[in-house]
C-alpha cells in the first residue's frame, strides 16, 4: 500500500526534506548487501541542493548579513543555482548566477525562470575544467563584493553543512543505525560532510566513502581533468572535506551513465549522472561486502534535467 504524506505547508520551502529511501533490487548483482538510495529528487526544485540553499539564507537572514533589498550572488553548475534561485523568489531576493554553458540547458533555464540573472562563462567544448571552475569563482566573488550584495560561498559557507546534516538524521529514522557505508559523489563536499556527521552522532559507525569521476580524480591523486559529471569534482579538495577521515573512491564515468540509465529501465528511477556514479559505486562495494549488510546512498536530482543532453540517447 502506498504511503503519501499529506501534511499542509505554508509555502513551499517547508515541503524541503524529509524525503523517501528505496531499496533497489534489479541493479543489485547477486549475494550482494542491500543498496538503500535516498531519493532527493523528491525535493521542490528536484535537488538536494534546497536544503543547502535553504540552511545558507536562513542563517545569513539571522545573523543580519542577508537583509531585505539586498542581492544574493553564487558560482554554480545549475541545481544549486536553481534552488538559490527558486528560496530567493519566496523571500524576494534577487539573485544571480554565475554559470557556464557546460552545463545542462534545462538547468540554465530553470534557474532564469525562477528569476534568476545569469553570467555565463564559455566552457572549453562542453567541458568541466578546473580552470572553468577558477574563472566562475573569481567572477562571483567580484559580483559579490559589491555592496549590498550577500555572497553564498557554497564552498566555504558551514551552514551547508548543516542543511545537509538532516539527510543523516532522516535516514538514522528510517533506517537505523545499522548501517555499513554511506557513500557520495563530492561536488562541495558539504552533502557527504553534514550527512556523515549526523550519523556519527547518531552513533551510527557507518564507513564514509567519498566518490569523484575518475577522469577527475582529486581526491585520490591530487590531479584534476575534465568530465561531464555535473555536480561533481570542482578541480579542487573543497575546504568540507578537510579535517575528517574518509574513504575515497573513483569511478569511471561510463560506468556512471550506464547506471544512470540502468536505473531508469529496471528500477523506474530517473536520475542524473551523478546519481549514476553514486550508485555505480554502492554496487561495488555491495558485492565486496557481501549479503547481510546495508549500503547507502542518494539520487541526488531528477533525470529531467538532462533531457537536453545525450545521457539518455543511444
Amino acid at each position: 500500500m502506498a504511503v503519501y504524506n499529506l501534511a499542509m505547508a505554508n509555502n513551499i520551502l517547508n515541503t524541503i526534506g524529509n524525503t523517501p529511501v528505496v531499496q533497489l533490487r534489479k541493479v543489485v548483482p547477486a549475494n550482494a548487501a542491500d543498496i538503500y538510495l535516498k531519493l532527493e529528487f523528491f525535493n521542490p526544485t528536484g535537488s538536494y541542493k534546497d536544503r543547502m540553499a535553504l540552511a545558507m539564507i536562513e542563517a545569513a537572514e539571522q545573523r543580519g548579513a542577508l537583509r531585505p533589498g539586498m542581492k544574493v550572488v553564487e558560482y554554480t553548475g545549475g541545481s544549486t543555482g536553481s534552488s538559490l534561485a527558486m528560496v530567493c523568489a519566496v523571500k524576494g531576493y534577487s539573485f544571480t548566477a554565475v554559470t557556464s554553458d557546460g552545463f545542462a540547458e534545462e538547468k540554465l533555464q530553470t534557474m532564469r525562470v525562477f528569476g534568476a540573472q545569469l553570467r555565463v562563462i564559455r566552457s572549453d567544448g562542453g567541458k568541466l575544467t578546473p580552470p572553468l571552475f577558477q574563472k566562475m569563482r573569481e567572477e562571483a566573488e567580484l559580483l559579490g563584493s559589491e555592496p549590498g550584495t550577500y555572497y553564498t560561498d557554497q564552498f566555504n559557507n558551514l551552514d551547508a553543512i548543516q542543511g545537509y546534516m538532516a539527510i543523516g538524521r532522516e535516514l538514522g529514522q528510517q533506517l537505523g543505525a545499522a548501517l555499513d557505508v554511506f557513500c557520495g559523489g563530492v561536488g562541495t563536499g558539504g552533502m557527504i560532510a553534514g550527512t556523515a556527521r549526523a550519523l556519527k552522532e547518531a552513533g551510527c559507525q557507518a564507513r564514509i566513502v567519498a566518490l569523484e569521476p575518475a577522469s577527475s580524480p582529486t581526491l585520490t591523486t591530487g590531479r584534476g581533468g575534465a568530465h561531464r559529471v555535473e555536480g561533481l569534482a570542482p578541480g579542487f579538495v573543497p575546504p568540507h572535506m578537510r579535517g575528517w577521515n574518509y574513504e575515497v573512491r573513483a569511478v569511471e564515468e561510463s560506468e556512471a551513465r550506464a547506471m544512470a540509465r540502468a536505473l531508469a529501465e529496471r528500477e523506474g528511477i530517473l536520475a542524473g549522472t551523478s546519481t549514476g556514479l553514486n550508485v555505480a559505486a554502492a554496487v561495488q562495494l555491495a558485492r565486496e561486502l557481501g549479503s547481510g549488510h546495508r549500503v547507502v546512498t542518494v539520487a541526488v536530482d531528477t533525470g529531467l534535467k538532462y533531457f537536453a543532453g545525450d545521457l539518455f540517447r543511444g
